[in-house]
Formats: C-alpha cells, structure tokens, sequence
C-alpha cells in the first residue's frame, strides 16, 4: 500500500488504520493462498481436493494442555454420530484383568465365534496417546475381520497424560496374554496372534511387541503398524522438511504427545526404552512385520529407517511408502485408489500371515 499525505488529511486516523488493517489481511490471504499452492506440489493429485479444504479450514488443531478438553469432547461427540455397526459381524464387550486392585481393560471382541479356531488380530487405535477409543475405526474393523475370517480384539487402553506408557503398555500385553491363554474358550487360533494398530496404535502393537519377544510368552505371526509414531526424537531433536507433517499431524502436536506419554520431555537421553521401539538397538527376533505411510507424513523418516533396520536383524519386512500421501490419508480418503491399494497391501499381509 502506498503512504501518502491525503492518508491523513481531513479525515480520520482510525479510518487510515482501519484501510491498513484491511490492506494487511488482504496481502496475508494472498500469502496464504501462495503457501496453500506451494505445499500442494508435494500432495498426490489424487489427495489435493481434500488437502485443500483442510487447509482452508485451518487445518487440524494442534494438540495441547488447552486444546485437549475440546478434541476429547469432538471425538466424544462425534462418537454419537459415528455409523452404525453391521449387524452381521457381531461386536462383544469384555473385559480382561491386567493388574491386581485395578479396573478391568475393556475390549470389544469383533466377530467372534467361540465354536471355531479362528485367526485373531490385536488391535490398538490411534490418537496420539491422549485420544480416541477403541471403537473408532468399528465399521472398518468388521470389514477386515469379515474379509479375512478372523477376529479382532481391540483394546480400550488408558490415555495419557492421566495414563503413562508404562501403564497401556501393561495393559496391552496383559490383552494378549488373555487372548492366547483362553484361545479355546474365546474360539482364536493362539498360533496365528497378530498386531495392528494406527499412529500411536502403532506404537502400542510395536511395544506389545518387544514385549512379546523379551519375555517369550506369546509368539507373533506379523505386526501391522500403520504410520506408526516410534522414535520420539522426530520433530524434538530430529527436525524435518516443512512440508512433512504439514497436513493432519504436526510437529508441536507430536511433541506435546510424546511429553503427555512419556512423562518427560521428548528427545532427550533418559527416554526409557520401552516407550520409544525406534531407538531399541536389538530388533532380530521380532515377529515379521508389515510397514505402510505415506511420504509426507511426519513419520516418514522414521518408518523408513525401522524398516531398514528390521530387515538388517533378518525381520521379514514388508514396507509401503505411498508419495504424496499425508497422515490418516487411508482413513480420511478412503475411496481413492492411493487408500484403496495401502489398505488391500495390508489385508494381504495379514492374509498370507494366517496363511489363508
């Protein structure tokens, strides 16, 4: 904008500020629009419809001591607007003891059929630790477990902050202890036990385990982490591109995520082993594994590099990269032909991991 002195003559002051504030927002919504455009080169065409509106939204909110009463309220009521399960894929509530003098973990057993011997799937959900529940994805979960014959145990562990990662991981494995010491009564076949689950799902199924394997009680035919959250040092003392993380999932969220989980500062050195899989040093003996995100995620760097590793400890390891795709592409576009092809690389892992 161009200063001159009729700006100030015979009129107002505040009608000057008030022009230069407009002038202001204007260039700022110019600006904006730019970076939009910019940051859209690096989406896959196929996701830059809903990027785009994302954007334009104001994305998503960033995760924090103040924000985190509000997101836990909107999933609550989106909850209450989620759609109805199938009625032909039965859902049971149950709950599994996990430690003497606590409440019970509730699960909710997804097509089970006690009469049968039938391959069963642990799964643990997203929300970066301090959200969500274990229902979230249920439509989705009845679809693989109706897809495959199988059942899927999928857990309502405790969020943190008020949870540690000390306490959801106890509460996870003692699920998976139930799950292959009661196989008989609950109808699942305790030799083909898998683990999945989302973003910090995933970080639960790869912490159940090395859990699994360090205390050799329950063997593991594949775990499924789907851009998991594994290394607390990305966006702590590992910085990134700007452009991954920019959708969905950001690095002042996964920070705030990793401190609320592990009780601590994230990146430093005392962070204690069995929260972070990304930095165990030792990964030979884990169960085959099956790796998918997408190529602008925030975690990229990281899938990449524990899928390196595994395969360097002898892990068979399947790893799908999808360019283009940001954080929960396969769930927020699920009718695109990039979410369609991750999600069928996944069933087809845990397909030929049950060897049906």
């Amino acid at each position: 904008m161009r200063l001159t002195r009729r700006a100030f003559s015979g009129g107002s002051l505040a009608a000057f500020a008030a022009s230069l504030g407009a002038a202001s927002c204007g260039a700022a919504r110019v600006a904006k629009a730019a970076d939009t455009e910019a940051l859209l080169t690096y989406v896959a065409p196929e996701l830059r419809t809903i990027a785009r509106a994302m954007l334009a939204g104001g994305g998503t909110p960033e995760f924090s001591d103040a924000t985190l009463p509000q997101i836990r309220a909107n999933a609550a009521a989106a909850a209450a607007k989620r759609a109805p399960l199938r009625a032909d894929v039965p859902v049971v509530r149950r709950s599994v003891a996990w430690r003497a003098g606590a409440a019970e973990v509730p699960v909710y057993m997804i097509n089970a059929r006690p009469q049968g011997r039938r391959p069963v799937i642990l799964y643990m959900h997203g929300g970066g630790w301090v959200a969500g529940d274990a229902m979230q994805r249920g439509p989705r979960l009845q679809a693989l477990a109706a897809a495959l014959d199988c059942t899927i145990c999928s857990v309502e562990y405790g969020l943190a902050p008020e949870a540690r990662y000390d306490v959801s991981l106890e509460q996870n494995y003692a699920v998976l202890k139930w799950l292959h010491r009661d196989a008989e009564f609950l109808g699942v076949d305790r030799r083909r036990i898998a683990l999945m689950g989302e973003s910090a799902g995933g970080t639960h199924a790869a912490m159940t385990a090395f859990a699994a394997r360090d205390r050799g009680e329950v063997p593991l035919v594949l775990q499924v982490l789907i851009y998991p959250a594994l290394d607390d040092r990305t966006a702590s003392t590992h910085q990134l591109p700007p452009f991954m993380g920019a959708l969905v999932w950001g690095p002042a969220s996964h920070r705030y995520a990793w401190r609320s989980f592990l009780g601590m500062e994230p990146g430093g050195p005392d962070t204690p082993l069995a929260a972070a899989p990304g930095r165990r040093a030792d990964l030979a003996g884990l169960p085959p594994t099956f790796i998918g995100v997408g190529g602008i995620d925030l975690l990229a760097s990281e899938n990449i590099d524990f899928s390196r590793r595994l395969t360097e400890a002898g892990v068979p390891t399947e790893f799908v990269l999808t360019p283009g795709a940001f954080h929960g592409f396969d769930n927020m576009a699920a009718d695109t032909s990039l979410a369609r092809a991750f999600d069928a690389a996944k069933t087809e892992a845990l397909r030929r991991a049950f060897a049906i």
